[in-house]
């Protein structure tokens, strides 16, 4: 049975907790909630039945704690688009926005 190695990094099950509590981005507190299940005492094939993830990724997060610590769990953007990604508004829309709002309006790239 896979176990997690807290101690080797200076954390108690409680620790975990914390962790799960203040992550930054949802994925590390969903990491860090599965590690906590399974320091309580909990399977890592219950504990992602429970969250809806493959066994495998729950048990690869295992590793990487018990591997490299904490910090292996914290979720880091990759690439790909940014998220959120602001646009400008058509035109007609400046209209309906509050004049303390408005932001100014890229010309049209199409000939005239």
């Amino acid at each position: 049975m896979l176990q997690v190695d807290h101690q080797r990094w200076g954390q108690t099950v409680a620790d975990l907790r914390d962790l799960a509590l203040s992550a930054a981005h949802p994925r590390s507190r969903e990491r860090f909630l599965a590690l906590h299940e399974i320091a309580a005492g909990s399977c890592a094939t219950a504990v992602a039945e429970r969250t809806g993830r493959r066994a495998q990724t729950v048990m690869d997060w295992l590793h990487a704690y018990n591997d490299h610590g904490p910090e292996a769990l914290t979720y880091q953007r990759s690439g790909g688009r940014p998220p959120f990604v602001r646009r400008l508004l058509p035109r007609w829309a400046s209209r309906f926005v509050p004049q303390n709002v408005r932001r100014p309006v890229r010309p049209s790239l199409a000939p005239r």
